[in-house]
């Protein structure tokens, strides 16, 4: 079985790293052509994505997946509707590829540019959201890479549908076929032979759970950007607003709690806490939404609420469940936060602009926040398009990881027949 597994993955590779050259050299003009023939196509089969999305719902019931985890693998004419809206998006962005980051003259009459390329070769191993095979597929096209997919067997059916779509919209253009490529082998030795490919690979992102990060970046010979989980935290200071922090607070955690920019830890000042912690607790419980706090939370709350343990700081719920801490101060936040963290998304809730710099300053994250949710940490909410995954690392890309984080440089220099002495 793994031989023949080996075998179709190192056709997979070679053939993508073949159209990687191919589609280095594709127009802008004709990028745009096949993205928007993708969309088209989405919206076309909605009857037939869905019904192969049920097959996956159906498992993932009988499974006993989270609501939570449903809804990320959950695909709906909504949904398809947003895949569709994402490619047509990043079709109006600006083409990264040839852009000129850095231009200059040597004395001896040299003309250096430092302009943008494709990276090559991306594989993508994810897990749950569906959609992620059309974003990337569009994000990796449009900035001339080739992609190769491997998504969880959870989607399979429906990742294996969008695929089938997007690759049957390509034959009209002027887009190589071999420059997208789906891994449909469910097997995990199937991620191993992939990770191994980095004679034809040149970068993996990895989505999805902490222990699939940690697995990739351990066993993998190509070069690794991670997308480790997402503990956010919202701190409410004694200078908030409360009406604002309330509704902050509340879109962070129950809006979609299954996704990685959800807030997993809220932290309270105590000058606030007496205020604000019961309303917000009463609402939050009306949602469904589990609270775990710290003593003194516990003690300002009258409803009972779960006592929250060491082990609940660190934690990426991706559910309706969420840690509360009162703090004595702003610095005791931030060092929560960085303590804690997992440098995705952190937030102020603040009316004070010297306290918000100092937390903007302080906080070791990818994206941070004033007066607002972390929710937004997002590639089409930032106005990216979409993108491959929120980067954790601080190399080579940091945050929501979009079409120009897709690309790396090259300098381009241009003489007159000069020679070193």
């Amino acid at each position: 079985m793994s031989a023949k597994i080996e075998k179709d993955i190192l056709k997979i590779v070679k053939d993508a790293r073949k159209a990687s050259r191919d589609i280095a050299g594709v127009s802008t003009r004709d990028k745009n052509d096949a993205l928007k023939k993708m969309a088209k196509a989405l919206l076309a089969n909605k009857a037939y994505l869905v019904k192969e999305n049920k097959k996956d719902l159906a498992v993932g019931e009988k499974a006993g997946l989270s609501k939570a985890l449903l809804d990320r693998l959950l695909i709906n004419d909504k949904r398809i509707k947003g895949m569709a809206d994402c490619l047509k998006d990043t079709a109006r962005l600006p083409d990264p590829v040839g852009g000129v980051i850095k231009a200059f003259e040597r004395p001896n009459g040299l003309k250096i540019e430092k302009t943008r390329t494709p990276i090559g070769v991306i594989g993508i191993i994810y897990e749950s959201r569906p959609n992620v095979t059309s974003d990337c597929i569009g994000l990796c096209l449009k900035s001339g890479n080739a992609v190769i997919l491997k998504g969880g067997k959870e989607a399979i059916h429906s990742n294996k549908a969008i695929f089938k779509v997007l690759k049957n919209a390509l034959k009209e253009t002027d887009i190589p076929l071999g420059a997208i490529q789906l891994i449909t082998s469910t097997d995990r030795a199937a991620v191993n032979i992939l990770l191994k490919q980095n004679a034809y690979v040149d970068l993996i992102v990895p989505r999805g759970g902490e222990g699939l990060i940690h697995f990739v970046a351990e066993h993998s010979s190509i070069p690794v950007i991670k997308h480790y989980k997402g503990v956010c935290h919202t701190y409410v200071s004694e200078h908030a607003d409360l009406n604002m922090a309330h509704r902050i607070c509340f879109n962070a955690k129950v809006q979609r709690p299954g996704v990685c920019n959800a807030m997993e830890t809220m932290l309270v000042h105590r000058e606030t806490a007496i205020r604000f912690l019961p309303v917000l607790i009463y609402k939050l419980k009306q949602a469904g939404v589990e609270v775990r706090g710290c003593p003194l939370t516990r003690k300002i709350v009258k409803t009972k609420i779960k006592a929250a343990t060491k082990k609940d700081w660190p934690e990426e719920y991706l559910d309706l469940i969420l840690a509360v801490k009162v703090v004595d101060s702003l610095q005791e936040a931030i060092e929560h936060i960085n303590t804690y963290g997992s440098g995705h998304s952190d937030a102020i809730v603040t009316d004070d602009k010297k306290e918000a710099e100092e937390f903007l300053k302080a906080v070791d994250t990818s994206c941070v926040y004033v007066n607002a949710s972390t929710r937004f940490t997002d590639g089409y909410e930032f106005g990216f398009g979409a993108e491959v995954g929120i980067s954790t690392d601080k190399l080579h890309a940091r945050g929501p990881m979009a079409l120009e984080d897709l690309t790396t440089y090259k300098y381009v220099v241009r003489g007159r027949g000069q020679i070193r002495e």
